[in-house]
């Protein structure tokens, strides 16, 4: 096997490259040349005198993904052969972002490649940039699915990763007088080179219709579900390499397609719309990723979103479980580990009992037991809004066999509930699968009753799991409940996005540290040394020159990579409070506007997220965000220190240009709201710095970093419950802090938006008289805590000392060690190596 874990990361890898002329194999720049010349003319079809970059890019891709096949296929054939347990990844979203860098690092043909392109009179960085964002994802969930599939590749344990292969992503985000304008994202407008479709790998889904019982064979009363509609999922698949191994796993998405794509007999009689009336309706589950469900439409698409990937899935498994690998069904929960990533896949457990039951003709005991072995469920979420409910309504027409296997679950389960807490019916009504009143199913407990495990993200956020959304669940169950705190890939988020760093790794710590990221402890040996410092700050400047260059020419916003970065780039949502941010640049504003002369650290503030389309106060606070800045980089006594910019469509594409850059890192949501994060990962493992509440991971990055290389500001999460217990008045934090009342009264009487005094008061009338998040409550201690970062930036040294011990600290936070503590502690997944 080829393991190329030991080798320099910018190193050729010499001893895999095949001989010249191997044009679907070899590793060599001369065969990779030879293939994508090859593909060129076989697969582009394209002349010499009209080829583009775009045009190389897709034939190199191709070209690398011909290297990937022969791993891949193996990969599954020897897990199939050796009996091996899969994971098996259920995720509505897979923010896989560009892929072609990332498999050139993961097979070590990086500079093969380069030298290759050179050869043909092309630059591979040029290249690179031709690769759109798949729109397969949106925010932290998708990112993190992606970098779990990454880890599983790289740690060679066999996985499937399942979701929806979206035709248009969430929206393109663009900004318009500063506000948000949603945009179709139509990322497979120029198709998609790493995917592989697989028409004959396709299932039939079931929708709305009745159910009837009827008694078979045997005399055994049975129910069937009789649909109103049938669709089916359609397989296109995409290898997961790993690095530095022959590991490659796959990612396999489902497009909804019509059983019957076409009617001739309506088009034969003139009817053209009704001939492909049923193929439009059936594409239209897998077009859009999260369409708006705030009409009753949208909620009943969504809902059919979820059950479509989730039955695919499921048939896909018990398929490859019992005709491809020829196993009992009674050996389910020893051969497969199913993972619900949120509750957007909790529906699983209704269809997995629907299939054992209904399809296989299981004893519901016997089905339950493998249901409940199989899966286990990750909560991502505090928030109540987010924990999925189903109007009644909605999932009886919808799924009408699913709601009456879930009122079964359901009786059951209250019957072991009162067993255990004889008397508490109260405990009964909250634990119930069918919400107090009646009306909607709790997708977040049935993922709870029908999972071996529950898991939380962060030490912070399980904690508070078995404490408050959850606490009845693990006083009955105290042993399902666990911790995996989240982790990111240092393959993406440092190897490839830095450069630089990875340079200076490489050369000031050997190789092997991209899978074992504890190695980078081995910095902390060289921080003394002035040398190391200065070229420690050189990356880092290389890299803010990078990003200035990107935002002069997506905003035309010029920045000074001099000056300090302030960065937050996330989803936009109250309780991240972006907004707070922002109230900090209009009180560094206010100071330089009534002050002259005063002399601020200069700094760029940096912002980048959508907000969900009918999240009205989200895109305020970025049409917030778009004003001041737009006040601020016009006034020549203010944009000699400060400049704000407001990045549109941030997605994982750009996160390589921004996480290299920050030196500050805003990690700000209100303390208990934030499940984990990973953008704060991923900004400390590239030396940032952190300013934070004790929310999520930061508790765990502020443990590792130490206390005095983080600032930390705010209430904590005993704090915030015992302010909102106690009646929270947010007005008399503005009548107490003079400072604080005249941003506030800035934002109200129109100095960011040209005198109009009723765009923004939504949010001043909001924070003055509502603040949900504490943004008043947190203002002053946070303000007081920017004060102190711009001190310590000016002390160079100080500052570079900080920066180095973040990344030196940060192995904790890797998706490797994550993904060792599911196999380990959750799924009894081991690691198998693939011979080819």
């Amino acid at each position: 096997m080829t393991d190329v874990r030991d080798a320099p990361s910018s190193q050729v890898n010499g001893a895999a490259a095949g001989p010249t002329g191997q044009t679907r194999t070899g590793l060599g720049a001369d065969a990779l040349r030879a293939a994508v010349t090859d593909h060129l003319v076989y697969s582009i079809a394209r002349p010499p005198a009209v080829l583009t970059p775009e045009h190389y890019y897709r034939a190199l891709s191709l070209a690398v993904r011909d290297r990937m096949q022969k791993r891949w296929m193996a990969t599954t054939q020897n897990w199939l052969d050796l009996s091996a347990k899969v994971v098996c990844y259920l995720s509505a979203e897979f923010l896989m972002g560009p892929q072609l860098g990332n498999n050139l690092i993961a097979l070590g043909i990086e500079e093969q490649a380069r030298a290759a392109m050179a050869e043909l009179g092309q630059d591979l960085d040029v290249i690179l940039a031709c690769e759109g964002e798949p729109g397969l994802g949106n925010g932290g969930l998708g990112r993190l699915a992606a970098c779990y599939l990454d880890s599983l590749a790289a740690l060679e344990r066999p996985a499937v990763g399942y979701g929806i292969r979206y035709e248009f992503g969430i929206f393109s985000q663009e900004i318009s007088d500063g506000w948000q304008v949603e945009k179709t994202d139509n990322w497979l407008a120029h198709g998609n080179p790493w995917e592989i479709a697989k028409p004959d790998a396709s299932y039939q889904v079931n929708w709305g219709g009745h159910t009837e019982g009827y008694t078979d064979v045997t005399g055994r009363r049975r129910v069937r579900w009789v649909p109103q509609r049938v669709l089916k999922g359609v397989s296109y698949d995409t290898p997961v390499q790993g690095y530095g191994v022959n590991t490659c796993n796959t990612l396999t998405l489902w497009s909804a397609r019509a059983v019957e794509s076409f009617a001739l007999d309506a088009f034969n009689t003139g009817d053209f719309y009704r001939a492909v009336d049923e193929e439009v309706i059936s594409e239209t589950v897998s077009k859009v990723l999260y369409p708006n469900d705030e009409p009753e439409a949208g909620k009943r698409l969504r809902l059919l979103q979820q059950y479509f990937f989730v039955t695919c899935s499921l048939q896909d498994i018990l398929d490859i479980h019992l005709h491809r690998a020829h196993r009992p069904l009674a050996a389910l929960p020893d051969k497969w580990a199913i993972q619900l990533n949120d509750t957007h896949p909790s529906i699983a457990v209704a269809e997995l009992m629907r299939l054992l039951i209904d399809e296989h003709q299981l004893e519901w005991n016997t089905a339950w037991d493998l249901t409940v072995r199989t899966f286990g469920y990750t909560n991502h979420t505090l928030l109540p809004e987010a924990l999925e409910t189903w109007p009644l309504s909605i999932f009886g027409e919808a799924l009408p066999r699913h709601l009456e296997l879930i009122y079964e679950i359901n009786a059951r389960f209250l019957d072991e509930v009162r067993a255990a807490f004889p008397g508490d019916e109260d405990r009964v009504r909250r634990m119930s699968l069918i919400s107090e009143d009646g009306q909607t199913v709790r997708m977040a407990h049935l993922a709870t009753v029908g999972s071996h495990t529950v898991n939380g993200v962060a030490a912070l956020h399980s904690e508070l799991l078995k404490s408050s959304v959850l606490k009845d669940f693990h006083e009955m169950w105290p042993q399902r409940f666990g911790n995996v705190t989240n982790g990111v890939t240092p393959r993406r988020f440092l190897a490839l996005s830095n450069p630089g760093l990875r340079e200076l790794l490489d050369d000031t710590i050997g190789p092997g540290w991209m899978t074992n990221l504890d190695r980078l402890k081995g910095l902390e040996a060289s921080i003394g040394d002035p040398e190391f410092r200065r070229r420690w700050r050189e990356i880092k400047r290389a890299n803010k020159s990078r990003l200035a260059e990107y935002v002069h020419a997506s905003t035309g916003i010029e920045l000074d990579p001099t000056w300090m970065f302030d960065v937050q780039v996330k989803r936009i949502h109250e309780y991240k409070r972006q907004h707070l941010m922002a109230l900090h640049i209009i009180a560094l504003y206010h100071r330089l506007k009534t002050e002259p002369g005063l002399v601020i650290p200069p700094r760029a503030f940096i912002f980048g997220g959508k907000a969900a389309p009918g999240y009205h106060m989200a895109k305020r606070i970025i049409k917030l965000i778009n004003a001041v800045g737009e006040t601020v980089n016009a006034d020549p006594e203010v944009n000699r220190c400060l400049k704000v910019v407001f990045l549109p469509n941030f997605n994982v594409k750009t996160a390589h240009l921004v996480y290299p850059a920050a030196n500050l890192s805003e990690q700000i949501s209100t303390a208990g709201k934030e499940a984990s994060g990973t953008g704060n990962m991923k900004f400390m493992i590239n030396g940032a710095l952190t300013i934070g509440t004790l929310d999520g991971a930061n508790v765990e990055i502020r443990q590792e970093a130490g206390a005095e290389n983080f600032f930390l500001f705010g209430l904590t999460e005993e704090q915030v419950a015992e302010v909102q217990a106690n009646g929270y008045r947010p007005l008399s934090h503005v009548e107490s802090d003079p400072e604080l009342a005249a941003v506030l009264e800035l934002i109200a009487r129109g100095e960011f938006t040209r005198g109009d005094t009723e765009v923004l008061r939504p949010i001043v009338d909001n924070l003055v008289h509502h603040d949900p998040f504490l943004v008043l409550a947190d203002y002053r201690s946070y303000v007081d805590r920017q004060a102190e970062v711009s001190k310590v930036w000016l002390d160079r040294d100080a500052w570079s000392r900080m920066s180095i011990r973040n990344t030196a600290r940060s192995g904790r936070f890797s998706s490797d060690r994550a993904i060792q503590e599911y196999c380990a502690q959750i799924w009894g997944v081991g690691p198998m190596s693939v011979p080819l």
